[in-house]
């Protein structure tokens, strides 16, 4: 499934004054530029909820899609182990998607069924995919001979495939999160089986953007902290809530 080509507008004749053709292009471009400010494209379709949670054992589970927009789309969904390269047919994630293509007409609604496919995956910590929705809108047939162009949007979120026999919960790892200070700068150490993601880290009155911690593992933050320091950052749960927590630099 491909999106549908651009099409390349005429190409004015050669003029023999060229500074008359960089007026003619350079104004071509300005009012370019203002028409896509004054108009600004977004997708039509919005999926329910950020993030998608995979029980063990679980036979499949469902996500929402409901096409905000006034016209009809096509979209095809596929789930990625992280490389964002990987097309449908190239990647090697353990789950299908049901249905892969589909159109969703506007003001109306799909629910997509993601099922496992059983492949070995470790059991003492969660694992992280990502869902993947592609959507092409349908291009206008009154104007079917006018020079346009099609904008396909491309929506990923998080799917973690959560094993049964992983201690404790998941609402409780941030706060067991250790951040150190490491040649000065800051770094959170994850020794919980659970993915954090945390959505922003705050010190000094500096700000920096967050990241997601894996499993037994950690991640560094460009912040310059000292020991005995408090840090603020704002973790993310199971629902896509955001929760505003403290924590001393060890």
């Amino acid at each position: 499934f491909r999106s549908p080509p651009f099409r390349e507008s005429g190409i004015m004749p050669m003029q023999r004054k060229h500074t008359f053709f960089f007026i003619q292009t350079l104004s071509s471009l300005c009012i370019l530029f203002l028409v896509l400010l004054s108009a600004p494209v977004k997708a039509s379709i919005v999926i329910t909820g950020t993030r998608v949670i995979y029980a063990q054992g679980e036979r499949s589970v469902s996500v929402k899609l409901n096409n905000n927009g006034k016209s009809p789309v096509l979209i095809q969904s596929w789930i990625d182990d992280g490389v964002m390269s990987k097309s449908p047919d190239t990647s090697t994630a353990p789950f299908i998607v049901t249905p892969p293509i589909n159109r969703v007409d506007p003001g109306k609604g799909q629910t997509l069924q993601i099922s496992f496919t059983g492949k070995q995956l470790p059991s003492d910590k969660e694992s992280v995919f990502w869902l993947n929705v592609l959507e092409v809108p349908a291009r206008n047939s009154a104007k079917k001979d006018d020079n346009f162009l099609q904008i396909a949007f491309r929506t990923r979120i998080k799917l973690f495939y959560r094993p049964q026999a992983l201690q404790g919960k998941s609402i409780e790892a941030p706060d067991k999160l250790e951040w150190k200070t490491v040649d000065g700068k800051l770094q959170a150490i994850n020794k919980t089986p659970w993915n954090v993601s945390i959505s922003g880290v705050k010190a000094n009155g500096k700000k920096t953007e967050g990241k997601m911690i894996a499993p037994f593992d950690a991640e560094s933050f460009p912040l310059q902290v000292r020991h005995g320091q408090t840090i603020h950052f704002d973790a993310v749960n199971d629902y896509g809530a955001v929760t505003a927590k403290s924590a001393a630099v060890q």
